[in-house]
């Protein structure tokens, strides 16, 4: 009796391009990324996520004491302003009190015979006011000095030169606390998100930059660095590895004229580190880009520098900045509500060895629409498949006539 085999139905879904596959497989890997709390090496303030731990060589910091003292916040440094002040104007006071009682001229106090070390001088407190006095050398002329006393004269000259040096420390500390330029780099800003697109014919990584002060940055200089995690051929593997990324070294861009916003590129060549990451690739990626603004303060002298940092999630594939700047009557005006802005543009989403593999073997601008290209690839996958699916069905087919054999020859 004869068996009918069926033979297997297929059926055809809807053929994507590759790109829009593993976007669309990635989204739930985004998603995921996106739960998590980004670890930050440098906040979007500037400031280093990084804390010194088990730190036993302590003495340091007091070797150091002037930049121990300034980096201190501030009601510490206000705290030991006073005490310092304080503890000096009552160590001296004790002694000018320890050479009163000594002497004796605590006992002839109103004895018109006797000359006393100090005149007036009756007791504690008012040996601590003419410590004050002559350390601050106010000089109120009620309490003096004679010339009866070598040992007071000796503290006295003492006390005026470590006063000074006193003085000279704290008013000195105090100077460079106030007029420290970090406050300075409050006013530059950075964009909040980096972007990258076509520039010049040539996939490129950009952020923008901007003063908001009339009084300018001089010798502004701009860097940036890409801190990720990497393994070496021998597999060492290298916790938060810097890399610099060109912003214009070789060029001389990195050194600007801060007068209005202005977009920092880099190239994505095949020295970029960025050179074989693509759309896809970039959402995965775990990575952070630091970019670091420093010059001199135009008021004070002082350098400043200012930081910001970008991850993953904050890098946009395929926007541009909008423009900021505007010509007015006889001035350009700085638009700052648009300084974070962007809009999208026509960007392909493959890496930039990838571009320009597909661009050499083209001969095509890199400004072409990658539609038409993805589209050809695609049909190009779906001629590949369906070439596999009949090669399947001639072999199915062929192993279905084999079977017929068979049977025919038993019933014989």
């Amino acid at each position: 009796m004869e068996q009918d085999v069926e033979s297997p139905i297929t059926i055809r879904q809807p053929k994507l391009p590759r790109q829009a596959r593993e976007d669309f497989c990635n989204q739930g890997a985004d998603k995921e990324r996106a739960k998590r709390k980004i670890q930050r090496y440098v906040r979007k303030d500037g400031k280093c996520n990084v804390h010194n731990g088990n730190v036993r060589e302590t003495y340091r910091y007091f070797t150091d004491i002037f930049t121990t003292l300034v980096d201190l916040k501030w009601r510490f440094n206000l705290f030991i302003f006073v005490l310092v002040y304080t503890v000096t104007w009552l160590f001296f006071g004790m002694i000018w009190w320890l050479i009163a009682y000594v002497r004796g001229d605590l006992e002839h106090i109103g004895d018109n015979q006797w000359t006393p070390c100090v005149n007036n001088l009756n007791g504690f407190v008012s040996a601590f006011l003419f410590s004050i006095e002559t350390e601050t050398t106010i000089g109120y002329g009620y309490r003096v000095i004679t010339d009866k006393c070598p040992e007071g004269i000796v503290l006295l000259l003492v006390q005026s030169v470590l006063g000074s040096i006193v003085n000279a420390f704290m008013v000195g500390c105090m100077f460079v606390k106030i007029s420290q330029p970090k406050k300075r780099a409050e006013t530059l800003v950075f964009s909040t998100h980096a972007v990258i697109s076509i520039r010049d014919g040539k996939l490129c990584l950009m952020f923008r930059v901007g003063d908001l002060r009339n009084s300018h940055i001089v010798e502004a200089s701009i860097k940036a660095k890409l801190i990720k995690s990497k393994q070496t051929k021998e597999g060492e593997f290298i916790p938060l590895n810097q890399t610099d990324l060109n912003v214009g070294y070789d060029t001389g861009d990195d050194r600007l004229f801060l007068v209005s916003p202005l977009i920092i590129c880099h190239e994505i060549n095949e020295h970029s580190p960025f050179w074989d990451i693509s759309k896809s690739h970039l959402a995965k990626e775990e990575l952070e880009i630091v970019v670091i603004l420093e010059g001199m303060v135009e008021a004070t002298g002082m350098t400043c520098q200012a930081r910001s940092s970008y991850v993953a999630s904050e890098i946009q594939w395929g926007y541009r900045f909008s423009p900021v700047l505007t010509l007015e009557d006889g001035f350009y005006e700085v638009d700052y509500n648009s300084f974070h802005e962007t809009y999208e543009t026509n960007t392909p989403p493959c890496s930039a060895r990838e571009l320009a593999e597909m661009t050499t073997r083209a001969g095509m601008p890199v400004s072409w629409s990658f539609t038409s290209k993805l589209n050809e690839q695609a049909e190009l996958e779906t001629e590949e498949e369906e070439e596999k699916r009949s090669h399947s069905n001639r072999d199915q087919t062929a192993q279905n006539g084999d079977v017929a054999n068979v049977e025919n020859e038993s019933k014989v």
